[in-house]
């Protein structure tokens, strides 16, 4: 028996798994399900989302402009603090999550939702991230977390195309053509799965979008001017930009010219995975703040610093 639940925020992204838990919750749980999706800066990605969430079933659906809190109040207190994972990781799928989580709570709330749901899967770190925000924020709020739900009937990323395709779910593009699954945000965009599950295989360069490969680089440096303040990037070039602005020119800039790269194998919660990770604009204001703290911290301070930053 499942225990009634009157209405649910979902985590929307618009893609495979979440266009088919729409539609699961509403047979599971017989529920009423209200999307939300949290605009990080994945750019087009979520275009054409708003009809597709309404024609497979849920009542409404938010669409968040969070860029520049995302900036501002995750990436830029991060590389304040020089936070990477294992030296090479700068994070950028572990700090949108917890402010994708917060928003979501805010609008379970002013829904008066019984329960959140999320797509992470039951295999990795973002069932944590989301989890332990909802719960810090709304402890008593059901939580639904699907490829977790003894419900969950799918065991595959066929069998949950083949659902789409019973109830006519529309399934994006990119799932069909990619062997490999894409998470974008404005700080990086890391590729996972598919081709990418053996460690031998060389990622294919097609994969690739906000960088070029360092051979495809400019001949000729490129110089850019950052100004920080209180630690924190404000202009390039003498011009200040917002938070998330400044975060979309230095990302081009520096993909441009073959930076930010990272291929890696690890995870923190359950099985290991392999990451192809592209973070220009974040690798160049990591190595810029490292700069300026060269200049302003004595080393001794810097290596008790270093010594704090979650591994």
């Amino acid at each position: 028996m499942v225990n009634k639940i009157n209405k649910v925020v979902l985590a929307c992204s618009g893609g495979l798994d979440t266009s088919v838990i729409v539609r699961w919750l509403i047979e599971t749980y017989k529920c009423e399900v209200v999307c939300f999706a949290a605009d990080v800066g994945q750019k087009e990605e979520l275009d054409g989302l708003k009809e597709k969430a309404v024609n497979t079933g849920a009542s409404k659906i938010y669409i968040e402009d969070l860029t520049e809190e995302f900036a501002r109040d995750f990436i830029f207190p991060a590389l304040r603090a020089n936070a990477t994972y294992e030296g090479v990781y700068l994070l950028g799928t572990s700090l949108a999550r917890p402010l994708i989580a917060k928003k979501q709570i805010e609008i379970a709330h002013a829904e008066g939702a019984d329960a959140v749901c999320h797509g992470a899967t039951g295999k990795g770190n973002d069932q944590v991230r989301f989890e332990m925000t909802y719960m810090a924020l709304d402890p008593y709020i059901r939580i639904i977390s699907s490829w977790k739900d003894p419900h969950w009937n799918f065991d595959s990323r066929q069998s949950m195309l083949d659902y789409a395709a019973k109830h006519k779910i529309p399934v994006p593009l990119v799932t069909k053509e990619k062997p490999y699954s894409s998470d974008r945000n404005s700080l990086h965009i890391s590729h996972e799965g598919g081709i990418l599950e053996d460690p031998w295989a060389e990622p294919p360069e097609d994969i690739f979008v906000l960088t070029v490969a360092p051979e495809a680089a400019p001949e000729k440096p490129t110089y850019v001017e950052i100004d920080f303040e209180q630690g924190n990037p404000v202009a390039l070039d003498g011009k200040k930009l917002s938070p998330a602005k400044l975060m979309d020119k230095i990302n081009r800039l520096a993909g441009a010219n073959g930076i930010g790269r990272v291929d890696m194998v690890n995870r923190f919660v359950g099985m290991k995975s392999r990451g192809v990770y592209e973070t220009p604009g974040g690798t160049v204001l990591w190595a810029a703040h490292r700069a300026v703290e060269s200049l302003t911290m004595d080393r001794e301070v810097m290596m008790m610093r270093d010594s704090l930053i979650p591994k």
